[in-house]
């Protein structure tokens, strides 16, 4: 792919994420100061998502904004995700049984994305949107996958990838790591405590689908999580062992 193609769907990307965050129509002026591009680009493809019918302009200098093809597309496309057809009732389940946020996460690289995030019902909760991405080593679900491996690609992917602290509870160390990894690996599933979100704890483990490794989690204030960590990581093993039982 060509460096114009990949900067012309990051464009496309911000020019969706800043419709998202300003909610209201805006100029090309507006457009093309938010998403860093000049202003004959931006009007190109303004153009362009105009003809295919995902804008509409208001009239002149009164901006452009967004129809809901977007979205038309974006449901049907959610709707046949196989993995989210496959665990959406149990993920709801596992929300409705815990009251914290669930989330659905598959590694990616160096990182964790986020699937699907159910947010829990409480009006104090952890929240985060599909699309996220977390560091391995201070997310849960990236412990998860990090313990899949062996002895020595740990050692050699640890070796290349830097711990970066996130909070102040971060482990940035390798051997603390391992050892804390070490003691999921014995209880089935891994923990963290204020390590990617401050006073936030989350439990994950990670299950198979058609043969594919997915992390699931839940994640919540540290005050609540902490206090009933035995019985939510007792039905996140729940889950898991339906899932694996059914396949």
């Amino acid at each position: 792919m060509s460096n114009s193609n990949v900067k012309a769907a990051r464009r496309t990307l911000d020019l969706l994420e800043v419709f998202s965050s300003r909610r209201e129509p805006m100029s090309l002026t507006e457009l093309a100061t938010e998403i860093g591009a000049p202003k004959t680009s931006c009007f190109e493809l303004l153009q362009t998502l105009k003809a295919r019918g995902y804008l509409y302009a208001l009239g002149p200098r009164r901006g452009y904004y967004p129809t809901r093809r977007f979205l038309d597309h974006a449901q049907v496309i959610t709707e046949s995700d196989p993995v989210l057809k496959r665990l959406g009732s149990a993920l709801k389940n596992l929300r409705d049984a815990t009251g914290e946020t669930v989330i659905l996460g598959k590694q990616q690289g160096n990182e964790v994305v986020y699937l699907q995030v159910i947010e829990g019902r409480q009006s104090i909760r952890y929240s985060a949107q599909a699309g996220d991405q977390k560091p391995l080593h201070s997310s849960a679900i990236g412990k998860a996958f990090l313990a899949q491996l062996n002895e020595s690609d740990l050692d050699n992917l640890l070796a290349s990838l830097p711990l970066k602290q996130i909070t102040s509870k971060t482990f940035t160390n390798h051997a603390r790591l391992q050892a804390d990894l070490e003691r999921g690996r014995k209880l089935g599933y891994f923990v963290t405590r204020g390590e990617n979100v401050a006073d936030v704890t989350a439990v994950a483990t990670t299950l198979y689908i058609h043969s594919e490794p997915f992390g699931v989690a839940v994640a919540g204030p540290s005050g609540r999580m902490d206090a009933g960590l035995d019985t939510v990581s007792a039905k996140l093993l729940s889950l898991k062992a339906s899932e694996e039982k059914a396949q």
